[in-house]
């Protein structure tokens, strides 16, 4: 590998987890302003472009994963539908499981319910639990425990 390109592939991931994590300041952030939301759009699409340039699926599914998280904040349940469809499409095309499945069930289960789709809400909310019963470590199944009982369908 050229000096360059290991350059240009540190640059990326750099940027990705900085990205990622900058989103998630914001979707903690409860008085975010238009122009906070906007960032989060932003943010969220920029570090997924990152880590699709460098990452593997894992990365890119949970890139795809926020950004449907970001449009559930939002209220906007047309591309929070969309990017939960492509996590959950990946996950299953590459046999992901434990929490990443988990995840992306939830974020399914989430965007119908932003929709207004109570019964594909309930449908995917089901299968959320079930796979968040398999999750391995404690801490991240009360945890994936503790997101599903925000999502009202």
């Amino acid at each position: 590998m050229t000096e360059e390109k290991k350059h240009l592939e540190e640059e990326h991931k750099k940027f990705a987890v900085g990205l990622f994590n900058f989103t998630w300041s914001l979707l903690d952030k409860k008085d975010r302003t238009e122009e906070e939301d906007d960032k989060m759009i932003h943010a969220a699409h920029a570090s997924r472009y990152h880590w699709g340039e460098i990452g593997k699926p894992v990365h890119f599914e949970r890139g795809e994963w926020q950004i449907s998280r970001v449009y559930s904040v939002l209220k906007r349940s047309e591309p929070a539908l969309y990017h939960a469809k492509r996590c959950l499409a990946i996950c299953k095309e590459i046999k992901i499981g434990g929490f990443d499945i988990a995840f992306a069930y939830e974020a399914m289960a989430r965007a119908h319910a932003m929709a207004g789709d109570k019964s594909e809400c309930q449908k995917f909310l089901q299968l959320a639990k079930e796979a968040g019963e398999k999750i391995k470590k404690k801490e991240d199944r009360e945890y994936f425990s503790g997101e599903l009982e925000t999502i009202k369908c």
